[in-house]
């Protein structure tokens, strides 16, 4: 689904900058004046956040190894999926990102396909919004198992007595096994769904959530023990020239982290100014 609309909102960068025979915007990014130095600052930091927030892959990394059969080994085959999809990830955003600035230059919305950018053709865009939805329910579901997991885990251990928790009603299903119903699962997974989509409606700042939650899911889950992991089994002695190099790279993206988190605070202050519930900024 994601490659089905990164195609067509490059497609369509390709296509307006072809059409008007011009590449907006410059290699230093927004000009001052367009806005002032402070909210271009915030803004490069807030754009690492949604950058950051593209590679948090991490938290349902191990969760899909563990699907994986063997032979070959689960951690072969997912370094190389994870090298392939990080580097086709890599080109297709830099390319999205690159044609949609050159198309728009300073006025580039933030989002191409949902902001003021394109309007037509409206059939294409609708396979692309299409695709996005399909994309977002299924990463939605697969990104909240991790939490769905250990909430009715630790339920079932604080109340194993309790058969609204712990009791599967039996559904059967013409044709098909029998579907094992969880009254609690159903319920609080229910109400979580309606409390997520209702503040996702009240706070309608995409891009800067999107920061918030790249910066603060980035280092610590894709950075930080990825690495002291990797360091305690390979038994890296300390100050050797790889624990150095490695304690660089992870200091380098905490660094990072803040200024994405401080960029993407600031941009939900900026606004909340001109706010208003339940409709988009």
């Amino acid at each position: 689904m994601s490659f089905t609309y990164s195609t067509i909102g490059l497609g369509l960068g390709i296509a307006q900058v072809a059409e008007t025979r011009k590449i907006g915007g410059s290699l230093t990014g927004v000009s001052i004046g367009t806005v002032i130095e402070m909210q271009k600052v915030w803004r490069t930091f807030q754009a690492l956040g949604a950058i950051a927030f593209a590679y948090s892959y991490s938290l349902i990394l191990i969760e899909i190894q563990d699907t994986i059969k063997s032979p070959p080994s689960e951690a072969k085959t997912m370094k190389n999926a994870t090298l392939i999809s990080v580097s086709v990830t890599t080109v297709f955003y830099m390319l999205c990102g690159c044609f949609g600035y050159a198309a728009f230059g300073d006025h580039a919305p933030d989002n191409l396909l949902t902001g003021f950018g394109f309007y037509d053709p409206y059939w294409l865009l609708d396979i692309a919004n299409i695709a996005i939805v399909v994309h977002l329910v299924g990463a939605y579901q697969v990104y909240c198992q991790p939490l769905f997991a250990f909430i009715e885990k630790t339920a079932a251990e604080w109340y194993p007595n309790s058969k609204f928790i712990t009791k599967n009603i039996s559904v059967p299903i013409p044709g098909y096994k029998s579907y094992n119903l969880n009254l609690f699962r159903l319920v609080w997974r229910t109400i979580f769904v309606i409390i997520s989509t209702i503040i996702s409606m009240l706070l309608p700042f995409f891009s800067d959530i999107v920061g918030i939650l790249g910066a603060f899911g980035f280092w610590p889950l894709t950075v930080y023990y990825p690495v002291e992991m990797y360091i305690a089994q390979k038994k890296i002695p300390k100050w050797s020239r790889k624990w150095v190099g490695l304690q660089i790279l992870s200091v380098t993206c905490l660094i990072i982290s803040i200024a994405a988190a401080a960029g993407s605070f600031a941009g939900v202050v900026s606004d909340l100014k001109v706010y208003k519930p339940f409709k988009f900024t």
